[in-house]
């Protein structure tokens, strides 16, 4: 007879199989009407699953206790929110063929295959959500059915949804041995579909429902497939969940790189050139090299060491190391030179032949390189090393290449070539855990100056289940402990997610909440016992016998595109001074001041700022104004007056009145101190502590 663990440690037996609806009923009669699905030994379940056997259970209830009980409430409700949509969008266009609708972090999608005469439209949200209202106030229950294989393929052939018959064969290739639904009420009577569940209890447990948007979609994701329609939604447990999302999302459109980067002229991704490229204009240049030049000193006084490698590599190289052929779809096809596609063309070689020898061997080409680590084990095995040399640390601001769909490319943050901050650190083990200190401390520093101090730390584990990973187990469990130790010493939450490592090693991943609250992956450190041992790296120890050194993949911005990407939306385009392309803009009030106004900006300029001059003929207030619009962080105001004082009184980038005038040299001082300190001392905060901002 079962006896069941709660997360509380205590346990309660029961003699005869339960399910978690009884065991919350067991606890408490509130809790049992407050709940609507479980973890049953870590598995997400349906609230009446059986359970026959010792099990430990988490009731999941409308009152989550914390973050992992929220996302597993708005898991359920989602997932059975599509349900419920579905079936209103069927009972709207009666003709519509369902293929696939997940939950998704932030809500929900089901892809839809319409008449071509009855397409779908935004005109139809209302009509959508108010048969959705009908839907849950009938308060339907969820109720899961299964079938023998072979019985529920002729059910779903005699229904005539190819979809839906492509979706259960393909969980019969992955082992299912029978197929379930969930009909919404009385299977045969009421809505059903072809589910694995979970789903809540019913269908007035599907809380607040909008449908967002419709996207075009392709079946499998082929473009030369069935053109589907993508119905977007989200659900959240109250309306007041529901209105603070869709305020957020009002702030993030607001905030969208695309649309700064656009205005503000720091990105250009140009047709011709190819989407998912980007182009880096002087004014987004700036912010780059400003980057790099902060990183740059930071791995200077860390010991790091600067290199410069191809950003191309022979196969042969990628196949040592794992890259190729396991992750050839999202690399870029590889290069054959011409004197060899020249003989394999005389053989009768097809392209799909081709393909076949590349991942073989049996033919060699090239690869834009889709990581960095290769190049740099190689420059570390160039040379003999004595344990005297390490940690060798080698460093490189590494553009590489990865081949994304054109629907996954998304302005600066998903994108096919990008630049890593990379480093790969080679060591002993005895350094390993010190080093690992060294590599979180500069994430930290970079976070505390960029003023991201919300942020989560992930621990990326194997999963001991998936044949991805390479390597020996006992060297994983060496890595994966060096990690956790790490990161406990962080003084941060962290979590940790198995199947999340790399397929040579564990990594500790910084998850960055920004300030409207979105999270986002930023930096990494990877621990590696796997590529030294696949390139037979060596070190002659104090023993003089050779040992295999561990490697250390670091990135603390991890993609500069990306990275950037965030830091527009981040600060929404008003940069701090030192990373703002134009730090300050002299407004001349008239032309009588404007030689004035260019002796300022000149001597701004000879001391390292970026400044400029508005010397256009548009009134004072209208130059303000487009300064403020384009997020200047200081404007310098002249006139007769400041001229023949020799002073400037300043604006700041968000405040609504002047903050003074200061005279010209303190000013320039002042602006240089706040660039120098990256923001540390502001010029803002020593004139108008208590000022109001905009």
């Amino acid at each position: 007879m079962p006896v069941i663990t709660l997360p509380d440690g205590s346990t309660k037996e029961f003699n005869q199989p339960v399910s978690p609806y009884e065991v919350a009923r067991s606890i408490g009669e509130r809790l049992a009407a407050q709940s609507v699905g479980a973890r049953i030994n870590g598995e997400l379940c349906d609230l009446n699953t059986p359970i026959e056997r010792n099990a430990t259970v988490s009731i999941i209830t409308t009152r989550p206790r914390d973050e992992q009980q929220r996302a597993d409430l708005l898991m359920l409700m989602r997932h059975s929110a599509a349900h419920v949509m579905a079936e209103a969008i069927q009972r709207i266009v009666p003709g519509a063929h369902l293929v696939y609708g997940p939950p998704l972090a932030t809500g929900f999608y089901y892809d839809i295959a319409f008449p071509p005469d009855r397409p779908l439209s935004t005109a139809d949200f209302e009509a959508i959500e108010a048969e959705i209202r009908k839907i849950q106030q009938e308060d339907r229950r969820f109720t899961r059915y299964e079938m023998r294989v072979g019985e529920g393929l002729a059910k779903l052939r005699e229904e005539g949804n190819k979809y839906k018959l492509d979706n259960a064969e393909r969980a019969i290739e992955t082992g299912s041995e029978r197929l379930s639904w969930y009909a919404t009420g009385e299977p045969g009577k009421n809505w059903e579909d072809l589910c694995r569940g979970p789903h809540v209890p019913s269908t007035a447990h599907t809380g607040v429902i909008k449908i967002m948007s419709l996207a075009s979609a392709y079946w499998h994701g082929d473009e030369n497939s069935d053109r589907l329609t993508r119905v977007y939604g989200t659900a959240f447990p109250t309306q007041q969940d529901l209105d603070a999302y869709l305020n957020q999302l009002e702030e993030a459109r607001q905030r969208d790189h695309r649309v700064i980067g656009k205005r503000l002229g720091l990105f250009h991704i140009d047709e011709m050139v190819g989407q998912g490229l980007i182009l880096w204009t002087p004014k987004g240049s700036v912010i780059r090299n400003e980057l790099q030049n902060f990183i740059s000193h930071e791995l200077r006084r860390q010991g790091y060491h600067q290199v410069y490698t191809p950003q191309i590599g022979k196969l042969d190289l990628y196949r040592t190391s794992g890259h190729f052929p396991y992750y050839k779809d999202s690399q870029f096809t590889p290069i054959v030179d011409r004197e060899a596609l020249d003989a394999l063309a005389h053989e009768g070689c097809s392209c799909a032949d081709l393909s076949n020898r590349l991942e073989k061997g049996e033919a060699d080409g090239y690869l834009l390189r889709p990581m960095n680590c290769p190049h740099h084990i190689r420059l570390f095995d160039s040379q003999p090393h004595s344990y005297r040399d390490l940690p060798v640390r080698l460093a490189e601001f590494g553009t590489v290449y990865r081949w994304e769909q054109s629907g996954e490319l998304n302005g600066m943050t998903r994108v096919r070539c990008f630049t890593q901050d990379d480093a790969h650190l080679f060591v002993t083990e005895d350094q390993l855990a010190a080093e690992l200190q060294g590599c979180l401390e500069l994430v930290k520093i970079i976070f505390k100056t960029l003023e991201m101090s919300d942020y989560r730390v992930r621990v990326g584990l194997r999963d001991p289940d998936s044949s991805k990973y390479v390597g020996e187990p006992a060297k994983w469990d060496k890595a994966e402990a060096a990690c956790r130790d790490a990161a406990k010493s962080l003084g941060v939450p962290f979590s940790e997610e198995p199947g999340e490592a790399a397929f040579y090693g564990p990594k500790i991943d910084f998850v960055v909440k920004d300030v409207i609250g979105r999270e986002w992956q930023l930096g990494t450190v990877q621990v590696d016992y796997n590529l030294p041992e696949r390139f037979d790296l060596s070190y002659i120890g104090p023993d003089n016998r050779p040992h295999r050194p561990v490697m250390i993949h670091r990135a603390p911005f991890g993609s500069m595109e990306r990275f950037i990407g965030v830091l527009i939306e981040h600060f929404a385009g008003a940069f701090p001074l030192w990373l703002s392309p134009e730090q300050v803009r002299i407004l001349p009030i008239s032309e009588k001041s404007n030689d004035y106004a260019r002796e300022i900006a000149s001597k701004l300029r000879a001391d390292g700022l970026r400044a400029s001059i508005d010397d256009s003929d548009e009134r004072i207030q209208a130059k303000i104004k487009i300064a403020s619009e384009e997020k200047i962080p200081y404007l310098g105001v002249v006139g007769p007056r400041d001229a023949e004082a020799r002073t400037v009184s300043i604006r700041a980038h968000g405040v609504q009145k002047d903050l003074g005038a200061l005279p010209l040299d303190e000013f320039a001082s002042l602006l240089l101190d706040e660039y120098q300190s990256k923001g540390e001392r502001s010029l803002r905060r020593q004139m108008a502590p208590t000022g109001a901002t905009a």
